[in-house]
């Protein structure tokens, strides 16, 4: 039974696969022309292309997604602070983020040739090697925002494969917010783990995955003072509500 089980296993993550690079290929041609477009214009048009392919590939491979919004949903640009904990994030950002947003990601990709351009338009690239290259960061960041593209960052800096909620977060997130005076807005991603675990590809498994959007945190009038109590209250509000969905060990204090 278990090698049937297994063999089963290796079909589904193989047709999964599959069905992932077909859809991205068909999906690669308008992807690489739109995004000559600028990066607010051809980027947002990017995900549009990347949404489709999101639509297409969760329910083909039995995968079922629900949000649930803990207040209402406005237009404004905001940042979105994610849990991380499986590699599947990245995906079910694209199919349930409101558009338009960009999560950041390494400035290095975007030298490499036809991805990075398509790379660049998807992401606001950030360089925390230089003085230079956090300024510029930072002036990416506020132009999308300028531009109503809100941002999506994941706090904990990496994936958590712990056995609690969260890792520590990182205090870059909310020095942007306060910076840029942009409202925060907590959001869970409450069954990826399970789904897809972080280098197993051959863990991947159907079933649902959950989305909460807690509700919007304001930052006006905040300074670089209120990082610590600002971080450690977005911490808080997530970590309470994951734990009404999954049961994880006793609270530790991080």
């Amino acid at each position: 039974m278990r090698v049937l089980l297994k063999c089963l296993q290796a079909l589904y993550s193989l047709y999964a696969l599959i069905v992932w690079l077909g859809i991205m290929f068909l999906i690669l041609p308008p992807i690489v022309l739109v995004s000559f477009l600028g990066k607010v214009r051809g980027g947002n048009i990017v995900f549009y292309f990347l949404r489709f392919w999101a639509h297409v590939w969760f329910p083909a491979v039995g995968i079922w997604v629900t949000k649930k919004w803990k207040s209402p949903k406005t237009n404004d640009p905001c940042i979105y602070l994610a849990n991380h904990s499986s590699y599947l994030d990245a995906a079910l950002a694209v199919k349930v983020m409101p558009l338009a947003f960009r999560p950041l990601g390494k400035s290095e990709l975007s030298k490499i040739p036809l991805f990075g351009l398509i790379y660049s338009r998807s992401v606001v690239p950030v360089d925390r090697k230089t003085a230079k290259g956090r300024a510029q960061s930072m002036k990416d960041m506020m132009y999308m925002l300028q531009h109503r593209v809100s941002l999506l960052i994941f706090p904990e800096g990496t994936t958590n494969e712990t056995e609690q909620p969260l890792l520590p977060f990182h205090s870059g997130a909310f020095r942007i917010a306060i910076e840029t005076q942009t409202p925060i807005r907590p959001v869970l991603y409450v069954d990826n783990h399970a789904r897809l675990a972080k280098i197993k590809f051959m863990s991947l498994n159907p079933g649902p995955c959950r989305v909460i959007f807690l509700p919007a945190v304001p930052v006006a009038g905040l300074t670089m003072e209120d990082v610590p109590h600002l971080k450690k209250q977005v911490r808080q509000m997530m970590e309470e509500e994951l734990r009404k969905y999954r049961h994880y060990p006793s609270y530790q204090a991080i």
